[in-house]
């Protein structure tokens, strides 16, 4: 079982940037409702890809210079990350299928 990894500025070049593999990142904040509905399928899909993909959250209010740098401007945003590089988004709440559709396509 691999738990999704709490990503700061201060790994983010380790976990991110350096991965070995592709990194689906959970872009969320506490207040955002869309985010918290979205939160137990990023946790599935965290199980299910376990070995294949790196799956790291970060709270765009506690890490406002990660949110900068993706130039975030609305959430729950999910990217995919190959490599150091932005490779995919989806932007808003998708169902389960539609974001294992969006892994797949990236792996």
């Amino acid at each position: 079982m691999m738990p999704e990894i709490k990503i700061t500025a201060e790994n983010f070049e380790s976990e991110v940037k350096n991965s070995d593999k592709p990194v689906l990142l959970d872009l969320w904040a506490e207040w955002c409702g869309p985010c918290r509905m979205l939160s137990p399928v990023i946790s599935d899909i965290a199980d299910e890809y376990a070995g294949k993909i790196k799956v790291g959250k970060i709270n765009v209010d506690e890490q406002p210079q990660l949110a900068a740098m993706f130039g975030v401007e609305s959430i729950p945003l999910v990217l995919i990350v190959k490599d150091g590089k932005t490779v995919d988004s989806s932007l808003g709440y998708r169902p389960k299928e539609q974001i294992k559709e969006f892994v797949e396509r990236n792996l």
